[in-house]
């Protein structure tokens, strides 16, 4: 029986959806496989299995970071002291916030290599905008910055997109290219002394050296496991009432208790004083910092982008197939080009953290930055070849990252022996994510 031209094509139509829903799946099993258990025995020896097959998750990340904090510790006890793990926190935010924005294009099996310098503008425009002559309030100078690194993150996607460039060139001339336009910017900037902008507006300094009070601190932390308990509930049960997978109930129940026990910790441990003691008239210090609250909002939003949204799930199955993605009718330009507009957005945030971090920004800024940003989302089990990463994948390695240079910087060792560590784990996560592919294609 011949078919008219509206029924064949209204066949390919429902073969698109049905392909395009097939790779996003996949996809979805691929990066984060739920486990159909009914137990949470039955969980765990199904867990168990993956591990052995390869696909270890975060198990390797949080051994390292055990490890290194028994080492840390037992050769100088400062290492666990309250004043000492605030201190790395601050540490860590700016390479976490790198690192959550290169997710996105490390889920595509791509890389950008420009988002210091792009960082850098943003943040130069950002301090140049609040200070005199143009004094213009801090949200609407934030804003303009951010706008502007996600304009260039856009431009770049676009070129690499719709010009078929290679990734690595565009953004590398991008890393040579912004960095000159920084310098360019800073010559033509009255308020730039010396190759340096100040800031003295008091909130964007205290993005990361302000803190909650201690009662606030508390009454944050509540808020956020309650809001994270009723939504981890309230979605599993949804996914069990339509039948899709979802993990037993008592998995549910032990994150959010696990997620009430980290809260707690981290909230006792900033709430110590880290003023110095013994000093007469010492100003009493206590209070999670501002960054932890942003750095939380930023991962639960780029969180339920990846995980929760047609967005997400179609980087994931690109970056699983490219080729089966475009077959499954996914616009491969568009989705390319809006992440590496989001890792644009991404720098700037960063941008303002390092700004507020260091009180300001100059020409010199640290180009190492965007090594550990990479290193960051690798080490904490973003894959390099794309389709399996997480944004915890950005904080789990930065944490890694900020506690081998805080505890080397402890024991005296320099700049040296902190490169060469962080190489070493970072080619250990290289491996052990080769290793985990090996497995998957086995299984």
């Amino acid at each position: 029986m011949t078919m008219s031209p509206s029924q064949m094509a209204g066949t390919e139509q429902r073969l698109e959806e049905a392909a395009a829903a097939e790779v996003a799946e996949d996809a979805a099993l691929t990066t984060a496989p739920d486990v159909v258990a009914d137990t949470l025995g039955q969980y765990a020896v199904a867990w168990w299995r993956r591990v052995r097959s390869g696909d270890s998750g975060v198990l390797p990340v949080i051994g390292a970071i055990v490890v290194i904090i028994l080492i840390f510790q037992v050769q100088n006890h400062l290492f666990l002291s309250a004043g000492n793990l605030v201190n790395l926190i601050s540490q860590a935010v700016v390479i976490v916030l790198f690192g959550m924005g290169e997710i996105f294009v490390l889920l595509l099996g791509e890389i950008d290599l420009s988002v210091v310098y792009v960082a850098g503008i943003g943040a130069g425009l950002m301090a140049a905008l609040v200070a005199p002559p143009f004094n213009w309030p801090w949200p609407v100078a934030v804003l303009a910055g951010v706008a502007a690194t996600s304009a260039i993150g856009l431009v770049q996607g676009v070129l690499i997109t719709r010009l078929r460039l290679p990734a690595f060139i565009v953004t590398l001339a991008g890393w040579i290219g912004w960095q000159g336009v920084m310098l360019w910017m800073f010559d033509h900037l009255s308020i730039a002394v010396g190759g340096v902008i100040e800031i003295s507006n008091t909130v964007m300094l205290d993005l990361m050296s302000g803190s909650l009070s201690p009662l606030a601190s508390w009454l944050a932390m509540a808020g956020l496991v309650v809001v994270f308990g009723i939504y981890a509930v309230l979605r599993d049960e949804r996914r069990r009432a339509t039948g899709l997978v979802t993990p037993p109930r008592g998995l549910t129940g032990l994150k959010i208790l696990g997620a009430a026990i980290a809260g707690v910790v981290l909230v006792w441990i900033c709430n110590i004083n880290r003023g110095i003691k013994g000093v007469k008239g010492a100003r009493i210090v206590q209070g999670v910092p501002w960054s932890v609250p942003i750095v939380l909002v930023l991962l639960c939003a780029v969180t339920f982008l990846l995980a929760r949204t047609r967005f997400g799930r179609y980087v994931y199955a690109i970056g699983g197939n490219s080729e089966a993605a475009r077959r499954a009718g996914i616009n491969l330009y568009l989705i390319r080009t809006i992440a590496f507009g989001l890792t644009g957005l991404l720098a700037g945030i960063a941008g303002l953290m390092y700004l507020s971090w260091l009180g300001s920004i100059a020409t010199d800024i640290d180009p190492n930055q965007l090594l550990y940003a990479i290193a960051a989302a690798v080490i904490g089990g973003t894959s390099l070849f794309g389709g399996r990463g997480k944004p915890i994948h950005a904080i789990l390695g930065g944490v890694v990252i900020a506690a081998i240079a805080n505890g080397l910087g402890l024991l005296g060792m320099g700049a040296a022996a902190t490169y060469m560590v962080t190489g070493l784990v970072l080619l250990a996560a290289i491996m052990v994510d080769s290793v985990a592919r090996r497995g998957q294609k086995v299984s």
